[in-house]
């Protein structure tokens, strides 16, 4: 359904609230179970790049899924966040690299960390449905990612209690391949 610019904002402000407080009820350790649900039903082919993110705040911990795709062998690329407006670019992460403090609260990699343009991309959510839709934080940071990126799968992260009925959404949002939460693997309903 498409909604008109001011409604659209709206809907999403609203999910928004929603989904925070329901995120805010949840334990982040749960990432542990993440973990064992990505490597079993939605691993990212061998050798492939993959971009994560580090959590902030009561987002789900996937901390211990990058530090299980490193020892698999993954080159691990952490998100660096542009001025607004532009799509994110990436560098890489070890495990033991220093982080420092990017814009909106976020860490990523120094400046010197060596760039990479991953394959297959962990995204945070706030909201999403059945339908592979998503929200995030409002910035549009990953819709631009995922539109530079055609060929890159889009796995969304979160906990189960962030699904939505229906996430509002307008002609520039991704939608993504899969979502992986806590209680399983969600494949979109297209």
């Amino acid at each position: 359904m498409e909604f008109c610019p001011v409604l659209l904002a709206e809907l999403k402000a609203e999910a928004r609230k929603v989904a925070l407080a329901r995120r805010a009820a949840m334990d982040p350790a749960l990432g542990r179970i993440l973990t064992d649900v990505v490597l079993e039903h939605f691993p990212p082919p061998g050798g492939a790049i993959v971009s994560g993110f580090w959590p902030m705040g009561q987002e789900i911990d996937i901390r211990p899924l990058l530090y299980a795709l490193h020892e698999r062998g993954h080159p691990i690329a952490l998100p660096v966040t542009p001025k607004r407006g532009n799509p994110l670019h990436f560098r890489r992460w070890r495990p033991g690299d220093e982080l420092i403090r990017g814009p909106l609260g976020t860490r990523q990699p120094a400046e010197t960390a060596e760039p990479l343009v991953p394959d297959f991309l962990l995204v945070p959510l706030l909201a999403f449905d059945r339908r592979g839709r998503r929200l995030g934080y409002g910035g549009g940071y990953f819709d631009r990612t995922l539109a530079a990126l055609p060929g890159a799968t889009a796995l969304g992260v979160a906990y189960a209690a962030q699904e939505l009925d229906e996430v509002p959404v307008g002609a520039e949002d991704m939608p993504l391949q899969a979502i992986a939460t806590e209680a399983g693997l969600i494949l979109p309903e297209r």
